[in-house]
C-alpha cells in the first residue's frame, strides 16, 4: 500500500511540474504546492479506503482505477505549446493556437494578430528535438541537473533511515505501536514539511530554501549518529544517572526533525529540476531526478536485509552525502522569478547568484550576463582616433 502511494504521488508530481510551462513565474511554487497538499489529502484518505474495502485485491483493483484514467490524458490534455514552440514544431503549434482561439471563441484578427503569419513563414523549418544527451557538452546545465539528482537520491534515501530509526523507539517506549499510528505520524510530518516549504521558499528562494532544509537533514543525521552514541557510553557508567529512555528520547526528536527536512529536500530537487532544466530537454532532466529518488527509495529494502546489520552504513553513507550536496548547493542558480529557459544556451546563461542580495550602493564583484555593459564603441572611437591622429603627422603637424 505505501509503495503504490509512493509511485502514486511521483506520477502526480510529474504531472503538475509539467504544468509549471503553464503559469506566470509567479504562481508556479504555489500551484505546484497546491497539488502536493490534494496529494497529502489522499495520503490521509487512503487508510479509510483500505478500512472500507476490507480485501487487499478490492483495493488494488481501486488502486489501478486512476492509472486506467492516465491512458486517456494525450486525448484530454493538449501538448504543451511552449515545448512545440522550443522544437520548433509550428505546424503543430499553429493548429494548437487555432483550436485554443476556437474554443475560447476568440477574434483571430485582432486577438492574436500578427502570431499565425509568423508561424506561417517558419512553417518550412525542420523540427529541432534534443536528447538528453546533449547535456553532456554543456558546461553548467549537466552540473546543475546532476547536483539535483544527488539531493534527491539523498532526500529520499535518508527519510528510510530516520523513518526506521523512529519507529524502533517507539516500539522501545511502549508507544502505541500499529499500522495506523506510524502511517499517519509519517503523513503528519510530511503534511507539516509542505506547509514549511511554503514560507521558506517564498522568503529564502529556491536555493536558500533547499540549503536549509538540507542542513537540518545533515544536523538531525549527525547528531543521531555522533551524540547519540556518546550518550549511550554515559548511560553506561553507574554515576551518569542517566538511562536509555533519554537515548530513545533525543533519537525520536533528531528522526521527526530530519524526516521533515529530508521530505522537503526531495520535493524541492525535483521542482527546482523543472526549473532550471530548459524546455527542449525538460522532460529528460526530471526523469533522471526522479529516477535518482527511486533509487533512494530502493535502498529502504536493502536495509531490511541481513537482520538489519547493514542499517548503520547506510546511514553513515547518506549523512556524508548531506555534507556533498550543502557544499553543491551553493553551485546551483536561483530560478525564483525567473523565466523558464526554452533551449539549452538559456539553461546555461543560469549562472551562480550570491545567496544574499547586494546592499544599496554596493558593486558586485562579478556581474551576470545582463549586466556587463558594451564596450565595442570604445574600439572604434580608437581606431579613429588614430586615424586623425596618423593625418595630422602625415601633414606635417606634431600630434597632441
Amino acid at each position: 500500500l505505501w509503495e503504490c502511494l509512493c509511485w502514486w504521488g511521483l506520477i502526480v508530481c510529474v504531472l503538475c511540474v509539467s504544468g509549471i510551462e503553464l503559469c506566470p513565474p509567479g504562481h508556479r511554487f504555489m500551484i505546484t504546492m497546491v497539488a502536493s497538499f490534494i496529494e497529502m489529502a489522499g495520503q490521509f484518505l487512503m487508510p479509510g479506503l483500505a478500512a472500507l474495502c476490507r480485501d487487499w485485491q478490492v483495493l488494488q483493483a481501486i488502486i489501478i482505477c486512476p492509472f486506467l484514467l492516465m491512458l486517456f490524458y494525450w486525448v484530454i490534455f493538449p501538448e504543451s505549446l511552449r515545448w512545440l514552440m522550443a522544437t520548433q514544431q509550428f505546424e503543430a503549434s499553429k493548429e494548437l493556437i487555432l483550436q485554443f482561439t476556437h474554443k475560447n471563441r476568440m477574434n483571430t484578427e485582432s486577438d492574436i494578430k500578427g502570431v499565425v503569419p509568423e508561424l506561417e513563414k517558419e512553417i518550412t523549418r525542420r523540427p529541432k528535438k534534443v536528447c538528453i544527451v546533449k547535456v553532456v557538452g554543456t558546461r553548467n546545465l549537466w552540473k546543475n541537473i546532476v547536483v539535483l539528482c544527488v539531493n534527491s537520491l539523498t532526500g529520499y534515501g535518508i527519510h528510510h533511515c530516520f523513518a526506521k530509526s523512529m519507529m524502533g523507539h517507539e516500539a522501545k517506549m511502549a508507544i502505541t505501536h500499529n499500522f495506523y499510528a506510524d502511517y499517519y505520524t509519517m503523513a503528519g510530518i510530511a503534511l507539516a514539511s509542505c506547509l514549511a516549504m511554503c514560507p521558506v521558499v517564498g522568503f529564502l528562494g529556491r536555493r536558500g530554501g533547499l540549503l536549509l532544509f538540507m542542513i537540518l537533514t545533515a544536523l538531525a543525521s549527525l547528531l543521531q549518529l555522533g551524540l547519540l552514541n556518546l550518550i549511550g557510553k554515559y548511560s553506561q557508567l553507574p554515576d551518569s544517572g542517566m538511562s536509555d529512555s533519554v537515548k530513545d528520547k533525543f533519537s525520536v526528536a533528531f528522526s521527526i526533525v530530519g524526516m521533515f527536512s529530508s521530505h522537503a529536500v526531495g520535493s524541492l530537487s525535483v521542482f527546482f529540476c523543472a526549473e532550471i532544466t530548459p524546455t527542449v530537454i525538460r522532460g529528460g532532466g526530471l526523469g533522471l531526478v526522479l529516477a535518482s529518488a527511486g533509487f533512494g527509495r530502493l535502498t529502504a529494502p536493502i536495509m531490511e536485509l541481513h537482520n538489519q546489520k547493514g542499517y548503520f552504513l547506510h546511514h553513515v553513507i547518506f549523512a556524508c552525502c548531506t555534507l556533498i550536496c550543502i557544499i553543491c548547493i551553493l553551485l546551483l542558480p536561483e530560478s525564483k522569478n525567473q523565466n523558464l529557459p526554452e533551449n539549452i544556451p538559456d539553461g546555461e546563461h543560469y549562472t551562480r547568484q550570491p545567496l544574499l542580495p547586494h546592499k544599496k550602493g554596493e558593486q558586485p564583484l562579478l556581474l551576470t550576463n545582463s549586466e556587463l555593459k558594451d564596450y565595442s564603441g570604445l574600439h572604434d572611437s580608437a581606431a579613429v582616433s588614430d586615424g586623425i591622429s596618423e593625418n595630422t603627422t602625415a601633414n606635417g603637424m606634431k600630434s597632441m
